[in-house]
């Protein structure tokens, strides 16, 4: 493992988000800190594949596609939702309720960003060191996995699209779609797809080395999704907004893994 990598990624990523950090306070519009996080991230999962000499060259070429296609549909899709509106709402309630203080409690908390981005190019890193001949079988179901992954997003993230560009009427809360079976189906495949790291570097069953800090992506993932900047303020802001619509629609659907609808969700 190469510390000296390691670290020069670490760097990068802090970099990039302090570039986040003045792009939001020279726009006004908060949106484009999550476009930079996705691009920055790919570009840091980017570095510790290509200039990593340990590892089997092609399970390397496999991780790298993936990256690439997860980091340019997100940092895309992010990138055309913010163009078009004023301003991310979870992050506009941060900088509110921040105050005078806005400015540098931002940059420090863009920086925790920048370290939970560190966390997901290690788990990344150690997946790609497995020698382990390839392909395996726990290769072709991380492909898979990841696959089945970034298309659901994508899916998800076009259903809602649609449902806000036809605005149903009498209809304030999307549950068209994935959208009727949970209610953040985009975070669920965002967390789906950083479940395919552990499986490429288990494949071949030749070391745990790699096995064990290539989970910190999904763990994290689904802490942070479930617990701390995803689910929590999102639904927040749609409760105050769409009201006791909302609150059916949290009664009746799943929050975050996909499930049949019901009266007691």
């Amino acid at each position: 493992m190469s510390v000296a990598l390691l670290i020069f990624v670490f760097i990068g990523l802090c970099l990039g988000m302090a570039g986040a950090w003045a792009v939001q306070r020279a726009t006004g519009n908060s949106g484009w800190i999550d476009t930079i996080w996705a691009a920055v991230t790919g570009l840091g999962g980017l570095a510790v594949i290509i200039f990593s000499v340990d590892g089997n060259p092609a399970r390397k070429w496999l991780a790298g596609i993936l990256v690439g296609l997860w980091a340019l549909r997100l940092a895309g899709h992010i990138a055309t939702r913010s163009a078009g509106k004023k301003d991310d709402p979870r992050y506009a309630a941060l900088i509110e309720e921040w105050g005078s203080n806005a400015g540098p409690r931002l940059l420090w908390f863009l920086q925790i960003q920048a370290f939970a981005a560190f966390i997901l190019a290690l788990s990344i890193y150690a997946a790609i060191l497995n020698p382990a001949p390839f392909p395996g079988i726990l290769d072709g179901l991380a492909l898979v996995i990841a696959v089945v992954a970034i298309a659901g997003e994508g899916m998800t993230d076009w259903q809602l699209s649609q449902f806000k560009r036809r605005s149903p009427e009498g209809k304030t809360v999307c549950d068209i779609g994935l959208w009727g079976y949970s209610r953040h189906p985009n975070y669920f495949f965002e967390w789906l797809w950083w479940c395919a790291w552990p499986l490429l570097a288990l494949s071949g069953f030749q070391t745990i080395f790699s096995f064990i800090p290539s989970l910190l992506a999904p763990l994290m993932m689904y802490w942070l999704l479930n617990h701390v900047s995803g689910i929590p303020y999102l639904e927040k802001h749609m409760e105050a907004s769409r009201g006791d619509a909302f609150k059916a629609y949290q009664k009746r659907v799943s929050a975050f893994f996909p499930w049949f609808p019901g009266r007691d969700k």
